[in-house]
């Protein structure tokens, strides 16, 4: 059975991209580039799904906004 995750990618100050599940709680990995990101996010998330207790949330994808705010 296929499912489907949305996945948040970032690049942080270090030049390491982040990734995050926001379906599944805690589920985030990074790399040092975008192909090694992605094998690591299947992995954690296979790993996030092999755990009982672990909780799923789907959720739908709407989009991404960036806000900027003059703080």
């Amino acid at each position: 059975m296929d499912q489907t995750f949305n996945v948040i990618i970032e690049k942080d100050t270090d030049g390491f991209y982040v990734s995050t599940v926001p379906a599944l709680k805690g589920c985030y990995t990074q790399a040092k580039s975008l192909d090694e990101l992605m094998e690591r996010t299947k992995e954690v998330i296979e790993l996030c799904l092999e755990t009982e207790d672990f909780l799923f949330e789907p959720n739908e994808f709407i989009g991404v906004q960036r806000l900027v705010l003059s703080i």
